[in-house]
């Protein structure tokens, strides 16, 4: 609530930004040159040399990749490369079905970022489906160049899901919602009244203007198809699902994996995803945290940097001491 003089002054000159400018968020994406296929690099900061195992972002079949990038002073894609990560982007640009997307599309982003890195291996982070795209990927080929995997809000026990929010009204109907709230939307962001109250906020203001932003280009068929068959058969947990031509299952992964859950997330109950802990016995190791916030408050709301960052920052550094800081495989050539 506006309670004081100092305040309401600040409430003014928020209300007038927004009006002279459109808006307090910063939109613009972080700048990325387009590689071959659907990668995008990050351009890292002025006098910053990125090294380490390259991290790649893996998008989910459902909503856009600008999850990563939400808006200037709240993107973990600019976190990262702002940490001096070499940092990059999995776009493909077009709806995707998850076999397509962990069979074909990601395998060839992998070799493609790690020969770019002089063949180090890659760190996947994926959100929400793109977590599961990147265990399946993971799974379907222990030959590919991934060095460990970090899944954010990623559902692995639809039964979970569905004591989470009980289903009803036919299938078709309860996966067409589900693809409406699949970004996890605290539509109460949006609220008049909401907005009202916090006049004063402008970080407020501009999180909910970067979310309305986001909630605008999410899409929606393919999600409700993906969380039909996840639904239907609860393969994740139970037999894994068919990956070029061949029954893939979480048992398969073979690379340390990171889970991170957001404990008032509807979409991802914390409690599906923390099967991951018992379902990937072959890892070498894996992790579990819960984080504050819903399905994408956890990967990008105003208590991230502080929660799920700081756990992605350590695991990323964890990677770097696992596989060192090698030199491109054509300076090295150059040098020798």
């Amino acid at each position: 609530m506006i309670r004081s003089p100092r305040t309401l002054r600040t409430a003014a000159v928020n209300v007038a930004h927004k009006v002279l400018y459109g808006g307090l968020a910063d939109l613009r994406p972080m700048p990325a040159d387009t590689a071959d296929g659907s990668v995008r690099r990050y351009r890292p900061p002025r006098g910053v040399v990125p090294a380490g195992p390259p991290v790649l972002f893996v998008p989910s079949p459902a909503a856009p990749a600008r999850c990563y990038d939400l808006r200037r002073g709240c993107s973990l894609a600019e976190h990262v490369v702002n940490a001096g990560r070499l940092s990059n982007l999995l776009d493909p640009g077009a709806d995707l079905d998850l076999e397509t997307l962990a069979g074909t599309v990601l395998p060839d982003a992998v070799r493609e970022v790690s020969a770019a890195a002089g063949g180090q291996p890659v760190q996947l982070v994926g959100w929400c489906l793109g977590g599961l795209a990147a265990l399946l990927a993971a799974a379907a080929d222990p030959d590919l160049p991934i060095a460990s995997v970090a899944v954010i809000a990623t559902p692995v026990d639809a039964a979970a899901v569905r004591r989470a929010v009980p289903l009803g009204g036919g299938m078709a109907h309860t996966a067409l919602k589900r693809a409406r709230r699949l970004t996890g939307i605290d539509n109460s962001l949006l609220r008049p009244y909401r907005t009202i109250t916090h006049l004063d906020d402008a970080e407020f203001l501009a999180q909910a203007e970067a979310v309305d932003h986001f909630a605008n280009i999410a899409a929606g068929p393919s999600a409700a198809e993906i969380y039909r068959t996840l639904l239907r058969g609860n393969a994740f947990a139970r037999d894994g699902v068919e990956i070029a031509g061949r029954r893939v299952g979480l048992d398969d992964v073979r690379v340390p994996v990171l889970a991170v859950a957001g404990e008032a997330d509807e979409v991802a109950p914390v409690a599906s995803v923390r099967p991951l802990t018992r379902l990937l016995p072959r890892a070498p190791q894996v992790r579990f945290a819960v984080a504050p916030g819903g399905h994408l408050g956890v990967l990008t709301g105003r208590s991230a940097r502080r929660t799920t960052w700081a756990h992605l920052g350590r695991w990323l550094d964890e990677g770097t001491v696992r596989h060192g800081i090698r030199a491109p495989r054509r300076v090295a050539a150059a040098s020798g």
